[in-house]
């Protein structure tokens, strides 16, 4: 068990880490938390819980995911880690060609183009397949009740769906963006905090996924209602494309930093990006190093790992390098070396050529599951599918249109795919689940919060609540309000163009689950950044 200090840390934590013997979800939500630990209660397992946490997201928080996402999992049951990428393809009559004689320069952000085939769906129906206990109709039946019935908005929800509706009265004038504004700000306004929002077309569209297994998303009536509408507005994507569909059960990929084994999913997810920044710092004693040094040594890795897979990150039938090569030390040893004292303006290295939501969870057997799934950009693509409550997600916006780009467009290929699920284990032992959501934030949370952890032994709690930084571009960082002014003044003058955030929204909403291999107590940390909630027995 990771050696936690619950008494003495550097950091004012707005919540306390929360302990529990038989089961635990953490989730971003408090109703969708509630939702997974009702499965816990009734007989089901950790992935039942997670299915049903997912589910009943895309209702209560669909700021930032929903029936139309993509989906990763990292699932431990019976002494292994599992993989599923649940990311869909683009369209397979796609091109770069066919998208520049649009006008487009680079891909767009909303509409029918930068749609790729949603996986999440799936994803659900993989899990319980392979791993759930509980009837999939019955995993799914809160998430149609809560859109059926409604629910009152929570605080930071509201705010999110408010600043997303703000900015697409201005950008989403076409008639293909007029199911959004129907579906989510109906009467011409986007519900408000405390207020009650319901959605007929969520409940009906969920309750045809759960009886049919979610085949009907992929093969039948509710294919045929994408495809439709997406032949209508000129999109490609086709009922060829959804039926084509299928998740991926996959290796996970790990480091050791400091006797840890930290695991991510393989590419085309960015976790990679995480592992080549701890690979970089893993021979230091972080312990030893000013605050100063240790916060500069750690934006300099993050940059290094982005210049790394922002390079080379694709669907992996189309890399090429390969992860090992990325994650061999090696490699790290050369990369090392352009860590200096000064900021830094790092290339990607050479090698051998070849919105979003996250939730915990975890019960008394010992299954745990790190999910995650997200539309993008908040709502995505801003296509929502009439009569159905789906909002589209918008991933294919990651493609290059240079063709000389490892992650060019081409049809039928994943992209770079920013949502990452974490998972944490010790002498091939589970410690837990743990995520950051939030675009390019995820890997820097990633390391920022496994090095709380590990490295100064904050407890789930406080390892998310210590305060953040973001690096955006360049020399650029971005500091939370309640970064340390004078640390920030000195990585000033170490050449960080540092810029102190009025707010914390977009440092990125987490989740932690650590489990005590002796014991089997759990202890959670849930974001205090956003309506997170544990649930627990």
């Amino acid at each position: 068990m990771l050696k936690t200090d619950f008494l003495n840390h550097p950091h004012q934590v707005s919540r306390v880490t929360t302990f529990a013997k038989n089961g635990m979800v953490a989730a971003s939500q408090p109703l969708a938390a509630q939702v997974g630990l009702d499965m816990l209660k009734r007989g089901g397992n950790a992935i039942d819980a997670a299915i049903a946490t997912a589910a009943a997201l895309t209702v209560l928080e669909p700021t930032s995911n929903g029936i139309g996402s993509d989906a990763f999992a990292l699932v431990w049951v019976k002494d292994r880690l599992y993989g599923l990428n649940a990311s869909g393809r683009s369209p397979a009559t796609i091109s770069v060609e066919a998208v520049k004689a649009m006008g487009f320069d680079n891909m767009p952000t909303f509409g029918w183009t930068p749609v790729t085939v949603p996986g999440a769906p799936g994803a659900w129906a993989a899990l319980s397949k392979r791993f759930g206990r509980l009837a999939f109709k019955d995993l799914l039946a809160p998430a149609i009740n809560y859109a059926a019935e409604g629910y009152p908005i929570s605080p930071v929800l509201g705010d999110m769906w408010n600043r997303s509706f703000q900015r697409f009265k201005q950008e989403l004038t076409d008639q293909q963006f007029e199911n959004w504004f129907t579906t989510f700000a109906p009467n011409g306004k986007p519900p408000q905090i405390g207020e009650l929002w319901r959605s007929p077309d969520h409940a009906k569209t969920l309750k045809e996924i759960a009886e049919t297994d979610a085949e009907s998303f992929y093969r039948g009536n509710i294919a045929n209602q994408i495809a439709q509408q997406s032949a209508a507005n000129d999109g490609f994507l086709t009922k060829a494309d959804l039926a084509a569909f299928t998740p991926e059960w996959v290796e996970p990929i790990s480091i050791n930093y400091h006797g840890y084994d930290v695991w991510e999913m393989p590419p085309n997810g960015q976790g990679i990006i995480a592992l080549i920044a701890l690979n970089l710092l893993k021979n230091e004693d972080v312990k030893q190093l000013s605050v100063v040094d240790r916060y500069h040594k750690q934006i300099e890795a993050i940059k290094l790992g982005f210049a790394d897979g922002q390079a080379y990150v694709t669907d992996p039938v189309k890399m090429q390098v390969q992860s090992m090569d990325l994650l061999s030390d090696r490699y790290a040893d050369q990369r090392r070396q352009l860590i200096q004292d000064q900021a830094s303006l790092p290339e990607p290295g050479t090698l051998p050529r070849g919105g979003t939501v996250y939730l915990a969870t975890a019960d008394s057997e010992g299954n745990m599951v790190s999910f995650i799934q997200s539309n993008y950009m908040g709502f995505g693509s801003g296509i929502v599918v009439k009569d159905t409550g789906i909002a589209l997600q918008n991933r294919g916006a990651d493609f290059s249109l240079d063709p000389s780009h490892d992650n060019v467009l081409e049809g039928g290929k994943r992209t770079y795919h920013t949502i990452i699920p974490g998972f944490l284990t010790k002498d091939n032992q589970p410690i837990g689940p743990f995520g950051v959501m939030g675009g390019y934030m995820q890997p820097q949370g990633h390391l920022q919060v496994i090095m709380n952890a590990i490295d100064f032994g904050l407890h789930p709690q406080a390892a998310l609540d210590a305060p953040r930084w973001q690096w955006l571009e360049a020399k650029q960082v971005l500091v939370e309000p309640s970064f340390p002014t004078d640390v920030a003044q000195a990585l000033a003058r170490k050449g960080h163009q540092i810029q102190v955030a009025l707010e914390s929204v977009s440092f990125g909403r987490g989740q932690i689950i650590w489990r005590d291999p002796k014991t089997g107590i759990l202890q959670g940390g849930t974001e205090s950044r956003t309506d997170g909630a544990i649930a627990a027995w």
